[in-house]
């Protein structure tokens, strides 16, 4: 019997960890719900997942998706999701992204010992956070935090820091995505949700991304059911202007977009930030237009930051 069709279960590619299989049960299940096809889990252990390495010397992105990516085209999985923020922005043959479902919310969030905001972390406090782009930006902030690069799952995290129970607690605070937290039903571990115009998400941050092979056409019509147009516009603006900067996750670029009522219907407000590693210095812009020029949006304001000095300041940080 065909994959997806009668009873016979979809099989799921997904990474072992908890947020991964968190959010690949919760698509499973809204896929099941919206389609009447069983879907099943599949472990795949990732590059991402045997090293504790810091990302950026693995290879940054898609040390989490490429043996996901492998079982897709070897037929072994049939669809996957990915959070999409640690895909490539080059498309892959033979995949296609069949579904963007509703977002979770995009923004940092900072977990602080004593229930303390960024402001109220008094200089020097250690602050410990994985990403580049984090680092760089709370640098900018000129608080005199002692920013420490991380690695591990969410859990791990939180217990490096101070109050939180954990043996090895070495940390006044971290920052994470607080669409994972929301995912573990951890959003009462948060001090603060960042403002953006403090710290700018990540391309695609808090979004999902459902894959499945091109060829497949009964699975991708099936997962068209999830797809939530304005996620995806909001996604392919921010992701746009990362592949025209030639970046990746492990640069820190930052951008966001959001869909607001303009004098015409929704449009699409995107802004965009790179900021140099050490915090010193930032390119940071803004521009709105249709849905529909989501991609080209994103293309115009990486031109923008780069006739201001964007690739300069990604040289520096890398």
């Amino acid at each position: 019997m065909t994959a997806g069709t009668g009873t016979s279960p979809l099989r799921l590619g997904t990474r072992g960890s908890v947020l991964a299989r968190t959010q690949s049960q919760a698509v499973a299940d809204a896929f099941t719900a919206a389609t009447g096809t069983p879907v099943e889990l599949v472990h795949i252990v990732t590059e991402g997942d045997r090293s504790s390495e810091a990302i950026a010397r693995l290879g940054g992105t898609g040390v989490f998706v490429a043996a996901i990516r492998r079982a897709l085209l070897e037929g072994s999985v049939d669809l996957a999701v990915h959070s999409y923020k640690d895909l490539p922005t080059a498309a892959e043959a033979g995949l296609i992204i069949a579904a963007v479902p509703g977002r979770a919310d995009p923004r940092d969030a900072l977990v602080a010992r004593d229930g303390l905001t960024l402001g109220e972390l008094p200089p020097g406090s250690r602050i410990g956070t994985g990403a580049p782009r984090r680092v760089a930006q709370l640098r900018a902030l000129g608080l005199g935090l002692d920013v420490v690069p991380i690695r591990g799952n969410v859990d791990t995290r939180l217990a490096r820091v101070a109050g939180r129970g954990g043996e090895n607690a070495d940390l006044d605070a971290v920052v994470l995505a607080r669409a994972g937290l929301a995912r573990l039903g951890r959003l009462d571990a948060i001090t603060e949700t960042l403002d953006p115009l403090q710290v700018l998400p990540a391309p695609a941050q808090g979004a999902l991304a459902v894959e499945c092979r091109t060829s497949d056409a009964r699975t991708r019509e099936l997962l068209g059911r999830l797809e939530d147009s304005s996620a995806r516009a909001c996604v392919v603006a921010e992701r746009s202007t990362l592949a025209a900067l030639e970046a990746g996750c492990s640069a820190p670029v930052a951008a966001y977009a959001e869909v607001a009522e303009g004098e015409t219907g929704p449009q699409l407000f995107l802004r965009a930030s790179v900021t140099a590693i050490d915090g010193s210095d930032a390119v940071r812009g803004s521009v709105t237009g249709p849905l529909l020029e989501a991609a080209a949006l994103g293309r115009a304001l990486a031109t923008e930051l780069l006739g201001r000095g964007a690739a300069e300041l990604m040289a520096v940080s890398s």
